[in-house]
């Protein structure tokens, strides 16, 4: 039995195909399975485990989809998941947190660190990009 229509399988083949580099896929994101990757350092810390919360409160709030990885891992294993994954914009809550600086990059880009209150502009700008 063959299909030779463009079916949802094949859509998301083509786009692999086409948009993969050696860092994994980097979806558009009108497609990605999330828009913003919400990861948090250090996720026993009382601060920055209490900001990442608030953060990804609000990005939700905004209407984005996040993915929050909370996980008890080395962050490097968090950020090579995240590119992996091919998520869009990560935002990155670390130990300047409690001074209200982030970091926020665009999938393969370097990051930029702002403040928490820059958050809202800055998901826009790096996501009409």
């Amino acid at each position: 039995m063959g299909c030779y229509g463009i079916g949802l399988a094949r859509i998301m083949t083509s786009i692999a195909e086409q948009r993969a580099d050696d860092m994994g896929i980097a979806w558009p994101v009108s497609i990605a399975p999330f828009e913003i990757a919400l990861v948090v350092i250090q996720p026993k810390d009382e601060v920055q485990k209490k900001i990442a919360d608030q953060l990804y409160q609000t990005i939700e709030s905004m209407g984005f989809e996040v993915i929050y990885d909370d996980r008890n891992e080395r962050p490097g294993v968090k950020f090579k998941d995240m590119e992996l994954i091919g998520i869009p914009v990560q935002v990155t809550v670390g130990k300047k947190a409690g001074d209200g600086i982030i970091e926020i990059k665009k999938r393969g880009g370097e990051k930029e660190e702002i403040t928490i209150d820059l958050l809202n502009e800055k998901v826009i700008e790096y996501l009409n990009q």
